[in-house]
């Protein structure tokens, strides 16, 4: 037979067997028997939720919701103990909508002469004025600001369009940032007028003047003003 005929003749070469896909790691030590170890670590315990921090340490942030929808971002409810930016929001464009809501109103307080630059002072005026609020059955001081804001934002106000040399009032939306700051300056303004000649602290007036808004009662000063302004505005659609 010819070496060609005789390498025709050989049967073909088997294919090599698939490796087993590695499922454990086998460890032997010396005098122990062979131990098979996990390839993957176990999984970690759930790290403790930390509880929210409550303002000034009295006040809780749980259950505060906002229900207007055109506010819900435009006010600012993370939880803080101290709701003091110190200035680090300063000179940044839309930098209200991420300042606390309790110290918006603390800043607007301060727009008087008797609380200019006396931050810590405005601060406290809120705090104890949320203390009194809190006395109330069952109510929820900042539940209660948030809904005063909502009852004293208007939803629209006047403008004045030039034509020609003729000046003419028209009505239109308020933009949601805008009804912010205008609901929390017009409750710092009402607990002011509410304090001069009537012989009550400023924090009385405070409280009372966010209870009475919070009810969308026409005698709080920031929901009759709202109530102005949009009725100003239907006139002039």
């Amino acid at each position: 037979m010819s070496p060609k005929e005789e390498k025709s003749e050989k049967p073909p070469a088997p294919a090599p067997a698939a490796a087993p896909a590695p499922t454990a790691v086998h460890a032997a030590g010396v005098g122990d028997e062979e131990a098979v170890l996990p390839t993957s670590a176990p999984a970690a315990p759930p790290r403790a939720r930390l509880p929210f921090p409550p303002l000034f340490g009295k006040f809780s942030f749980e259950g505060v919701e906002v229900h207007d929808p055109g506010l819900r971002n435009y006010l600012f409810l993370d939880p803080v103990y101290l709701p003091h930016s110190e200035g680090r929001l300063a000179m940044q464009p839309f930098s209200k909508s991420r300042m606390h809501i309790v110290e918006r109103l603390a800043n607007d307080l301060m727009k008087t002469g008797k609380f200019t630059g006396k931050k810590s002072k405005a601060l406290k005026t809120v705090r104890d004025a949320l203390a009194i609020l809190a006395k109330q059955p069952d109510a929820n001081p900042l539940q209660l600001l948030v809904d005063a804001i909502e009852n004293s934002a208007p939803r629209e106000e006047v403008t004045r369009l030039q034509f020609g040399g003729i000046s003419v009032p028209r009505a239109v939306d308020s933009a949601p940032a805008r009804r912010a700051a205008v609901a929390l300056r017009n409750l710092a303004m009402g607990a002011i007028q509410a304090k001069k000649g009537h012989g009550v602290s400023i924090s009385d007036a405070l409280a009372k003047e966010i209870l009475l808004a919070s009810k969308a009662d026409a005698t709080s000063f920031a929901v009759a003003r709202k109530e102005e302004v949009e009725r100003v505005a239907q006139s002039a659609r």
